[in-house]
C-alpha cells in the first residue's frame, strides 16, 4: 500500500470530500518530487510599477456595481496566540462592540445606504463555525438571496517528517491541520457556494480577514476591477521596518505576480528577503476576485488551483511532522489579469497580539457613522511593546485594564517591561518607557 493510499482512506474515513482529497494528493504528490515550496531570489524580482496601481488615482464613484459583490470574512482563527479557546472575532473591540459586531453593523450599513442585497458569509474552521452561528442569532433573518452564514474551511492530516505517513496519535484532533487560507477556493467550490453565488447573480467577491476592521468594501477598488477587466486584485502597503519579516510581493522571470511567504524563503536569502527597499509591498490579505474567472481557472486546473505549496514544520509529542499549507493570495500568479493596489496604511488594522487590541480599545480610534473603525484626527502612529509574559493572554490584558484603558492618543512609542495596571485618567504622551521587572 502506498503512503498516498494511507491518507486518501484516512480522508475519506473522516468523510472529507472527493474534491478536497484530490487536492491533497496533488500537493502530497509535489511534495514527493521534491517540491519544497522555496523560492529563491533566482526566480524572482521586485514587482513592476506597472504592476501596481495606485488606490489614490482611483475616481470612478459608481455604486451600481455593489449589486454583484458578495463579502467573504476569514474567521477560522481561534486566537490561541492570545490566549483564547474561541474564534478570535468574538472580542470586544470598541463600546462592547466585538469583531463580528462590527463587521454585521458595517454589512448592514452599506446595505440600507445602497438598497443592496449585500451577502456576508463566513469562513469558519471546525473550531469557530458553531461559536459564530450562536453569535449571530443576536442579527436574525440577516442573510440575504438564499445564501449560507457560513461555510467551513478543509482539513489536512499531518505529514510525519521521519517516514512520510499520515500521523497518529491518541488524540485525533491533532493529528489534523487547516490548510491554510489558500483553502478558501477548494472549500467555496466543494461547498457548491461557487456556483450558488454566480447563480444568484453575483460576480465578484471581496475576501479579508475578520481581524482588519480596516478591511470594508470599497466601491472604487471593484469598479477598478470591472472597467479594466482585472481578474484578481491583491490590496498591498508599503512594507516599513516593521513589516520586514512578513511576506512581500514579487514578480516571476515571465512577468506575472507572485506572493512569497517568509517560510518560501531559503535560510540564506533572509537578509534579501527583508530588504524592504528591494521588495517594498506586502499583502494585505484584502482580496478582490471575479468569480466567473475563478470558476474558469478551477475548470482549467482540474479543480486544483495551482498555489505554492508551503511546508509548514512543527512538532507533536515530540514527533516532527509537516503541514501541507497554502496562501490564498498566491492565487495572483494564476490569474491572466491580476494587479496589486497600493491602498492606504488604514485598510489594513490587523490584531495578532493583545497589544494591536489595546490600541483600538484606546481612544486613538473610533467608530465612524458607517461603523468603520478609523483612527482619530490628529492621534498618534503608536508603536507599542508590551511583555508578552506579562499581557500576552487576553486574562492578562483584561485584568491591566480592568480599571480602565489609557490614552495613547499622543503616544508615540510605550514599551512595558514587567507587569503594571493601568486606568481610565493615566496618559501616554511622546516617548515612554517602563521598566516594571
Amino acid at each position: 500500500m502506498s503512503d498516498l493510499t494511507l491518507f486518501v482512506e484516512k480522508m475519506k474515513a473522516a468523510k472529507i470530500n472527493d474534491e478536497t482529497i484530490q487536492v491533497f494528493s496533488h500537493y502530497y504528490d509535489q511534495f514527493l518530487k521534491g517540491e519544497k515550496g522555496k523560492l529563491t531570489n533566482k526566480q524572482i524580482s521586485a514587482p513592476k510599477e506597472n504592476q501596481i496601481v495606485d488606490f489614490n488615482r482611483l475616481a470612478d464613484q459608481t455604486k451600481d456595481n455593489l449589486r454583484k459583490l458578495a463579502i467573504i470574512k476569514l474567521n477560522g482563527g481561534l486566537g490561541t496566540s492570545m490566549g483564547l479557546s474561541k474564534a478570535k472575532s468574538l472580542l470586544p473591540v470598541k463600546d462592547n462592540d466585538t469583531f463580528l459586531d462590527i463587521i454585521v453593523k458595517q454589512t448592514q450599513k452599506m446595505r440600507d445606504n445602497y438598497q443592496i442585497d449585500l451577502p456576508l458569509i463566513f469562513m469558519n474552521s471546525v473550531y469557530t463555525s458553531e461559536d459564530t452561528i450562536s453569535f449571530m442569532e443576536k442579527y436574525p433573518n440577516f442573510e440575504v438571496n438564499g445564501l449560507p452564514l457560513d461555510f467551513i474551511q478543509n482539513i489536512y492530516p499531518k505529514v510525519r517528517k521521519d517516514n512520510l505517513k499520515p500521523l497518529e496519535t491518541a488524540t485525533e484532533n491533532q493529528n489534523w491541520n487547516p490548510p491554510g487560507h489558500g483553502d478558501i477556493y477548494n472549500a467555496l467550490s466543494s461547498a457548491g457556494l461557487l456556483d450558488k453565488l454566480l447563480n444568484k447573480g453575483y460576480e465578484y467577491i471581496f475576501v479579508s480577514n475578520s481581524d482588519n476592521l480596516g478591511a470594508v468594501v470599497e466601491p472604487l477598488i471593484l469598479n477598478q476591477l470591472i472597467s479594466q477587466n482585472i481578474d484578481f486584485a491583491m490590496e498591498v502597503c508599503q512594507r516599513t521596518e516593521m513589516d520586514k519579516k512578513g511576506g512581500h510581493l514579487a514578480e516571476t522571470k515571465e512577468g506575472k505576480l507572485i506572493l512569497r511567504e517568509v517560510a518560501q524563503c531559503p535560510d540564506d536569502e533572509i537578509e534579501e528577503f527583508q530588504d524592504i527597499e528591494k521588495y517594498n509591498y506586502f499583502n494585505t490579505n484584502n482580496l478582490w476576485i471575479n468569480l466567473k474567472k475563478l470558476k474558469e481557472k478551477l475548470n482549467e486546473y482540474n479543480g486544483v488551483l495551482p498555489l505554492s505549496l508551503i511546508l509548514n514544520e512543527k512538532k507533536v509529542e515530540n514527533i516532527n511532522i509537516y503541514q501541507f499549507e497554502t496562501a490564498m493570495g498566491a492565487a495572483i500568479s494564476v490569474f491572466d489579469n491580476s494587479k496589486a493596489i497600493l491602498v492606504p496604511r488604514t485598510r489594513f488594522l490587523p490584531v495578532k497580539k493583545n497589544q494591536d487590541l489595546l490600541l483600538l480599545w484606546s481612544d486613538s480610534y473610533e467608530l465612524n457613522t458607517d461603523f468603520v473603525l478609523t483612527k482619530k484626527q490628529g492621534a498618534k502612529d503608536t508603536i507599542l511593546s508590551l511583555d508578552n509574559e506579562f499581557y500576552g493572554r487576553i486574562d492578562q490584558l483584561k485584568l491591566a485594564c480592568e480599571n480602565g484603558v489609557p490614552s495613547l492618543y499622543n503616544c508615540d512609542y510605550l514599551s512595558i517591561k514587567g507587569f503594571m495596571k493601568f486606568d481610565k485618567d493615566m496618559i501616554f504622551k511622546g516617548r515612554v518607557e517602563i521598566d516594571k521587572t
